[in-house]
């Protein structure tokens, strides 16, 4: 049996419902608390004290000795960081999605960097690595996206070695120079503590000499 609604009236209808929603939709005013309240943390990356020498996005592999072959160690972005008392530099490197540190140790005068062999946007090198929480000698490989950003990576690494080794050297002759020093006090006190003893040394010989003669002149 066909429906005898006009289509009119049930168009008016849903107009009045549009204009009058139910007491589902209506806003009670009501505040619900959360369960659990979260607090802010202060999360530290450890790098708060540390000046960002050089940043730049990259590809990691380390020398697998037992395989004997390279092994992926992340995509993310490797940092040269200078502790702003100290003065040292390491490098660190941090996977972009995890942020889990696949390099961490520091850049040492006895540290080498060379192009890889065939490829003008890799470098290698030799380090005793901290990443996975113990000192390891690892060897290193890194890709860049470019061969500037390689050659940039590369003459900063060298340039800081560099400046490291004249530290260190400053360091030694700074420490040649008080050794010394000490010495020489040490031979000025040593000087001076002996002085008065030489000067009765001729009291006692005088002293010695008037006895001899009077005992002669009593014979």
């Amino acid at each position: 049996m066909a429906s005898t609604t006009d289509p009119k009236l049930e168009k008016k209808e849903e107009e009045e419902v549009e204009e009058n929603p139910t007491a589902d939709d209506e806003d009670t005013g009501a505040q619900v608390a959360p369960i659990v309240r979260l607090q802010e943390v202060a999360v530290s990356t450890g790098e708060e004290n540390e000046d960002v020498l050089l940043d730049l996005k990259s590809k990691l592999y380390r020398f697998d000795k037992e395989g004997s072959q390279w092994k992926e160690r992340g995509v993310g972005t490797v940092k040269l960081l200078k502790h702003k008392e100290t003065g040292k530099v390491r490098l660190v490197m941090r996977q972009s999605k995890t942020l889990k540190i696949c390099a961490n140790h520091l850049v040492l005068p006895t540290m080498s960097i060379q192009e890889h062999a065939g490829n003008e946007k890799s470098c290698v090198w030799h380090a005793a690595d901290f990443a996975d929480g113990e000192l390891k000698e690892e060897t290193f490989c890194i890709r860049f996206a470019s061969i500037e950003n390689c050659k940039t990576f590369k003459e900063k690494v060298e340039e800081i070695a560099e400046s490291q080794q004249t530290k260190s050297g400053e360091s030694e002759e700074a420490g040649a120079a008080a050794t010394e020093l000490i010495e020489k006090l040490s031979v000025e006190s040593k000087d001076k503590n002996d002085k008065p003893e030489d000067k009765e040394t001729p009291a006692a010989a005088r002293e010695e000499k008037e006895e001899d003669k009077k005992a002669d002149e009593k014979n």
